[in-house]
């Protein structure tokens, strides 16, 4: 009997984490996808801290349109609070998701905001 859906998305998550970590320098942009919404977070690995969020739920955040679009806002949004603190560039980390979808509208948001990765 084969995988279940989450259980193969951890395994997943579990091998991506082994590789990559966040510094002070280049945080890691780890993306948690849930039915509903999406969420961001800029982490330094070193110090175990998060630097930055940003999600589908903030109050700040116009989220109307598909969730894809709101996605792609999520991403301009995790952007711009990393140039404030004066990161240009992250590793990112889709958290054992497919890079499709609303991932990846979210790495475009964010690349498009200026983010490199």
């Amino acid at each position: 009997m084969g995988l279940s859906k989450t259980e193969r998305r951890l395994r997943i998550r579990r091998r991506i984490r082994k590789i990559s970590s966040g510094t002070e320098a280049r945080p890691r942009l780890s993306v948690f996808r849930s039915n509903k919404e999406i969420y961001a977070q800029l982490i330094d690995d070193n110090k175990g801290v998060t630097l930055a969020a940003a999600s589908s739920r903030d109050k700040d955040l116009d989220a109307k349109g598909t969730k894809t679009e709101v996605a792609a806002l999520v991403g301009k949004a995790i952007a711009e609070k990393a140039k404030k603190l004066g990161v240009e560039a992250v590793a990112f980390d889709r958290g054992g998701n497919l890079y499709h979808g609303r991932v990846k509208s979210l790495a475009e948001g964010a690349r498009e905001a200026g983010l490199k990765f």
